[in-house]
Order: C-alpha cells, then sequence, then structure tokens
C-alpha cells in the first residue's frame, strides 16, 4: 500500500466512476430503447429479454442468475480475480437495469415508450447507449460478465478470437427472437441494434487510445524536448540522425503521445522553432508508462 502514489489512486477511482458510469448508461439504454419495443440484444441480456417478453420474469433477475450459474462453472477456468471482477460488474448491472425498468414501467405493468412507436430510433439509440455503455466499461478495465465469460472459456480451449467467439453467440441469441416475438420486423431492428452498438464499442475504445508519433527534426531540439516533457509530461527520445544531403548529424526528437495532444504540440514546436521538420503519424498501439499496459 505505501508504494501506491496519488496519481495511481486517482486513476484507480477514475477507472471505477468510468465503469459506474458506463454500466448506467447501458441499463438506461436496455430498459428504455430495447425492452419496451421487443428488441432483443446480445449477450445475457438478450437471453433476459426474451424470458421477460414470454414469461414477465424481470430481466435483472435472469441477468444475475445465469452470471452466477456461469461464475461458478468458470472459476477454477478463468481464476479468481476474473471471477471477482466480473461479479461485482454483474451486481451492478442488475441493479441498474432493475432500476431504470421500474422508472418507465406504468402501474398497469406495461412498458412506456419513451420515443412512442418509433422502433427504428428506438434501434438507434438502444445501440448507441448500449455500445457507449460497454465502451466506456471495456475501456476502463471492467466486465459485464454474461457472453463475455462463454467467450473467455471458448477462446482458452479453442483457436478462435474472443470478438469472434462473441458474436458467433450473440447471432444466435438474437435470431431468437423469431421464435419468440414472430415479427420480422422487429428481428431485423434487433440485428441492426447489434450491429450498430458493436461499433460503438469499438469506436469509444480506439477513438480514445488512437496514439501518434511525432518525429522532430530541429536545432533547437534540446528546447523543444524540455518543453514538452515540463509543459505537456511527455517523454521524448533523441535519435541520432545524419543528414544525407548536409552530411552533418542531426539530432531527431521521437515523441508518442495521444491524438487530442497533436495540436499543442504544434503550437509548442511553432513558439520555439518555426523552421523545424517534423513528420506526424498514427500508431496502431502505444504501450508503457503514460498508455496502455503491457498484455501478457
Amino acid at each position: 500500500m505505501g508504494n501506491i502514489t496519488f496519481k495511481e489512486i486517482m486513476h484507480q477511482c477514475k477507472d471505477v466512476l468510468m465503469i459506474a458510469g458506463g454500466l448506467i448508461i447501458f441499463a438506461i439504454g436496455y430498459a428504455c430503447f430495447i425492452l419496451p419495443y421487443n428488441m432483443t440484444s446480445g449477450g445475457v441480456s438478450g437471453i433476459g429479454a426474451l424470458i421477460f417478453y414470454v414469461t414477465g420474469f424481470p430481466p435483472s433477475y435472469t441477468y444475475f442468475i445465469i452470471n452466477l450459474a456461469l461464475l461458478v462453472f468458470a472459476l477454477k477456468i478463468l481464476g479468481v480475480k476474473y471471477t471477482v471482477k466480473t461479479l461485482l460488474g454483474t451486481v451492478l448491472v442488475s441493479l441498474f437495469i432493475g432500476i431504470a425498468q421500474s422508472l418507465v414501467t406504468m402501474d398497469d405493468g406495461t412498458m412506456y415508450k419513451v420515443i412512442g412507436e418509433e422502433k427504428f430510433m428506438a434501434c438507434v439509440l438502444g445501440g448507441l447507449t448500449e455500445g457507449i455503455g460497454l465502451g466506456l466499461v471495456f475501456l476502463s478495465g471492467g466486465s459485464t460478465g454474461g457472453s463475455d465469460i462463454i467467450a473467455s472459456i471458448i477462446n482458452k480451449y479453442k483457436t478462435i478470437s474472443i470478438g469472434r467467439a462473441l458474436f458467433m453467440v450473440d447471432i444466435f441469441i438474437v435470431g431468437l427472437n423469431w421464435f419468440v416475438i414472430r415479427d420480422v420486423e422487429t428481428l431485423v431492428m434487433s440485428y441492426c441494434m447489434m450491429f450498430i452498438a458493436i461499433n460503438m464499442v469499438d469506436y469509444v475504445i480506439n477513438g480514445s487510445r488512437q496514439s501518434i508519433q511525432f518525429l522532430i527534426v530541429s536545432e533547437k531540439y534540446e528546447e523543444i524536448a524540455t518543453r514538452i516533457n515540463h509543459d505537456l509530461e511527455r517523454g521524448c527520445t533523441v535519435l541520432e540522425g545524419h543528414g544525407w544531403y548536409s552530411k552533418q548529424k542531426r539530432p531527431v526528437l521521437l515523441v508518442m503521445a495521444k491524438k487530442f495532444e497533436r495540436k499543442a504540440i504544434f503550437d509548442l514546436i511553432h513558439q520555439v522553432d518555426p523552421k523545424a521538420f517534423v513528420s506526424m503519424s498514427n500508431v496502431e498501439g502505444v504501450f508503457g508508462e503514460g498508455f496502455d499496459p503491457i498484455k501478457k
């Protein structure tokens, strides 16, 4: 405990808040735009919706019960740490879904349609809110359980990616909507909503993690490096370059940064040396201090 810095504590608090916020957004989208319109999402939440349409059994209970059974089964396979983290997410999702559903359920037991009979808009808004919510959860290292558990087990023993396994499971679950609702339009809307959610998850995760690389050639490289270290709190690496035309040594600054820091770095370079030569490129991923942790 003594080795944990204040910065690390704040980072962990930020992750917890993002996970909680993501779960709340997910629950609102699920209860307001999916259940009232008889659509089906992927994963255990989709199974909960199908059971709710047939029996009226609350999907929050179904979500918790199925996830608890999966976690007991997966405890030995996926480990204690994964199980505890997923159990916490499961409890919170179940709680938030129950609260959100109660807010849109009228006295006669029917669910209030927030945007009237606009099923297509419900499809779009449901996919967006679910995708944003799940994206925030995954971005902060959280887990909602459900088909994540099944996909992780499949991935452990079969040469198939977690993403592909999740996709196959979700396609099957959404397809079951036809046998319950018997409506082609609702089935198609459910698939559209699922694809919107999947793409929104990718957008949230990749958009915030996208990094860029700068190569800076300047006679004032020392001042630029010092300013980047001090003002932006980013590291710099000095590479030994050699200009083929000038036949002179040209130190090159290598800087890795987040995409949103691009303007600040360009402004800083322009202030120090407007004649600097700068190359900027997108990078697939950056791992280490100040960026994503190195994955095992």
